[in-house]
């Protein structure tokens, strides 16, 4: 974990990166890049001005994209590079900097529904042997009744036509999902399932749970929250990359095990660190807002912050923190928080901590917007019971006793401030706060100006190079 850290710079200088998505076919940009279909989407729009987010595997053809389709439309385009948060979402905020009136999203894509632009989705046709793809799967499935939920990757979604042209006569009971962008126009009908961009329905009497999930595509966090999410399926995958099928061989149980961990963290934590990793999503204001309420009604105090891209550096820097939460689309929001100094959690997660009336039902949900009012899974606050009356609980991990029962929800009139208080009989006042409380038991606080106790100097010529390695370290004698 330290390494996570701090280290010497070495290892990133020899670091090899390699594309998590392969790079577009020099031979067929336009066929690739859709430039057809992204052409008629901005004159049928009579858009002006539009933002090209790409992801950074396929930066490098970003110039000849814009290129054509400035030549094709006649409006502006402009190239979005480095995203705010993951590249999956749509970076409105960057697109909003340079006035664009819509924009164009290439490459993977979380399908998270946004609140201001006009989108189109671009994924990128990865190629994809539809007959070894059909291949793996007579192999995993032999027996042709076999009830199958075929889902994939947004990039190979091209050729799921093909594959269904060919695996349907032999499977009838075979359900190839379709791609949808944004929210479901009305209430959904029974048997519909519609989440992560994906929409299918089961026909089964006894419902998902007799079905099985087969996923084209590479091993990800797509695939992961697929698993969480409908984790009383078995799921098989094909990786078009390596040709090869398989059984998915994670152990949902002991993952579910680890998030609930997680969960007991937070019913310990008495502060929160609120972490803001969309900008784009709709709901996601709501959603803080929300957080915001429950931490305040169960008695941890909390703090927005937004940091960008999270990572074991940053969130280091808050030690007063006890739990963070991250507010993402639902490919992001489930973070491997092993290297950081404090878990972070999901705002599901969450809930079930602080939040009494909700339960653990098998259910795992990675989509905040199913937190909120009107959602499937909202589940409303209790009302406040008087701490005379609270049943106490005690924690899994420290063995100590703690609160588990909500307060009452704020008071529109402002109580008399508790937040300054006397320190001393000089009637000078301080800030009461776990933030200043923490600063304050810290043996370092940082560097001290110490005005006036400096001598002064004359100015010398420092050192040069960079810290690993210095250009006069060779010269100095032991």
């Amino acid at each position: 974990m330290a390494a996570a850290f701090s280290s010497d710079g070495e290892a990133a200088l020899r670091r090899e990166l390699c594309a998590a998505v392969a790079a577009a076919p020099r031979s067929n940009l336009d066929g690739f890049y859709e430039m057809g279909r992204a052409a008629a989407f901005v004159r049928d729009g009579g858009f002006r001005k539009v933002a090209l987010q790409f992801p950074d595997e396929l930066l490098a053809d970003a110039v000849q994209v814009a290129g054509g389709l400035e030549a094709a439309t006649g409006a502006e385009m402009f190239v979005l590079g480095d995203t705010t948060y993951g590249s999956c979402c749509v970076d409105e905020v960057a697109a909003e900097h340079v006035g664009a009136e819509a924009v164009l999203h290439y490459g993977p894509a979380c399908l998270s529904p946004c609140r201001k632009l006009p989108v189109l989705h671009i994924f990128g046709q990865q190629p994809l042997d539809v007959g070894r793809c059909a291949e793996a799967f007579r192999e995993l499935y032999p027996e042709q009744q076999s009830c199958v939920v075929v889902l994939s990757d947004v990039v190979y979604a091209h050729a799921m036509g093909e594959l269904e042209q060919q695996l349907r006569p032999e499977y009838p009971n075979i359900i190839f999902s379709r791609l949808v962008c944004g929210d479901p126009p009305g209430p959904a009908v029974p048997g519909e399932e519609w989440k992560f961009g994906r929409q299918f329905l089961v026909e089964a009497a006894g419902g998902l749970q007799d079905y099985a999930m087969f996923y084209v595509g590479a091993e990800g966090l797509a695939l992961t929250s697929f698993m969480l999410t409908w984790n009383c399926c078995p799921f098989s995958s094909f990786n078009p990359v390596t040709g090869c099928g398989r059984h998915e061989t994670l152990n949902v149980n002991r993952a579910l095990m680890r998030r609930l961990y997680l969960v007991e963290r937070a019913r310990d934590a008495s502060v929160v660190g609120i972490l803001v990793g969309t900008l784009g999503v709709v709901g996601y204001l709501t959603v803080l807002q929300h957080l915001r309420e429950l931490l305040c009604r169960a008695g941890k105090r909390s703090y927005t912050l937004a940091v960008g891209k999270p990572n074991p550096a940053k969130l280091a820097n808050f030690l007063e923190v006890d739990i963070f939460v991250l507010v993402a689309c639902a490919q992001n929001s489930l973070l491997d928080s092993s290297d950081f100094y404090r878990p972070v959690v999901t705002p599901y997660e969450l809930e079930l901590a602080c939040n009494p009336a909700r339960e653990w039902t098998g259910n795992y949900l990675t989509d905040f917007r199913d937190l909120l009012p009107g959602a499937c899974a909202h589940v409303e606050l209790p009302p406040a019971v008087p701490a005379e009356e609270a049943v106490p609980d005690v924690s899994l991990i420290s063995g100590k006793m703690r609160g588990t029962h909500l307060c009452g929800p704020p008071s529109s009139q402002l109580p008399p401030s508790t937040a300054l208080a006397c320190r001393d009989q000089t009637r000078a006042l301080a800030e009461i706060s776990p933030t200043a409380s923490f600063l304050e038991s810290r043996s370092w606080r940082g560097l001290e100006q110490q005005l006036g106790q400096t001598p002064v100097s004359k100015a010398v010529q420092g050192r040069r190079g960079i810290a690993i390695a210095y250009e006069d370290e060779g010269c100095e004698q032991p």
